[in-house]
This record gives structure tokens, C-alpha cells and sequence, in this order.
């Protein structure tokens, strides 16, 4: 896993996300995966940014999540491509539900559990602060 610095074509988000970095950078993560040593290595990359870095992808998503997850770095941002989802915040112990289709988004507030419901199958962009994000499981 690297982060790209020189110029390049097009890049497929969904296989190549871009981190923004502090200064107006965007670099592409050559050989990012959901991988333990691959995300620490990811995090010591983009560490100079601190909470202000961002992770730019698209991911398709066919089924619900089985996990929450929030980011107490900062705010993040969820755009619906195709499909159809609710985004499930925790806010104040109770469910706040956001429905997602084609073309909508939401941002979810710093330090806020989410999760989601896909009803159907699609692609969704997030922008997300990778700083101390958290996981737990459904």
C-alpha cells in the first residue's frame, strides 16, 4: 500500500480509493484492502494529515452491514449512486434512520455509531476522516 504522488489517468474508486490530505492534496492508495496490516500502514501514511485527512471510495454494497462504525475525527459524508439504504445513526441511545436513494447523501456527525440496511443493491461514495475509527459488532 502507497500513496500515489505523481500524476495518472482515471481512477476506479471502487478499487482505488483517494486519501485528501491537508494542502489540497489528493493521492491515490495503490494496493489499499480491508486488511489489518494494509489499514495500519494506510494510517501511518496519512497520519501527517491528522483528523483533517479524508478517505474518498465507492463501494458496492449488496447486503446489510454487520457491523457499526463511527469516526471522532470528523464528519462523514455518504452519497447514494445507485440503490437504495438506510443509514441507521445512534443518537442519544435511539435509532435515527436515514433513507438513502440515487443521487442523495447525508453526513453523519463526528463520533456518531452507524450502521445500514441496504433494501437494494448499489454503489455508495463515502468521504470519511480515517482518524480513530471504530468498530463494533450488530
Amino acid at each position: 500500500m502507497h500513496l500515489v504522488t505523481e500524476r495518472r489517468g482515471a481512477i476506479d474508486l471502487a478499487t482505488t480509493p483517494i486519501h485528501l490530505g491537508l494542502g489540497g492534496r489528493a493521492s491515490p492508495i495503490e494496493g489499499f484492502a480491508w486488511d489489518p496490516e494494509v489499514l495500519e500502514a494506510y494510517s501511518a501514511a496519512a497520519a501527517p494529515d491528522g483528523p483533517d485527512g479524508r478517505l474518498v471510495m465507492i463501494f458496492t454494497a449488496d447486503e446489510s452491514w454487520d457491523s457499526w462504525e463511527r469516526h471522532p475525527a470528523g464528519e462523514e459524508v455518504v452519497i447514494c449512486l445507485s440503490g437504495h439504504m438506510t443509514v441507521i445513526r445512534e443518537i442519544d441511545d435511539r435509532p435515527d434512520p436515514v433513507e438513502l436513494t440515487a443521487g442523495q447523501a447525508m453526513v453523519n456527525p463526528p463520533g456518531v455509531w452507524h450502521t445500514a440496511d441496504v433494501h437494494t443493491p448499489g454503489q455508495f461514495m463515502t468521504i470519511t476522516p480515517g482518524e480513530g475509527t471504530e468498530h463494533r459488532r450488530r
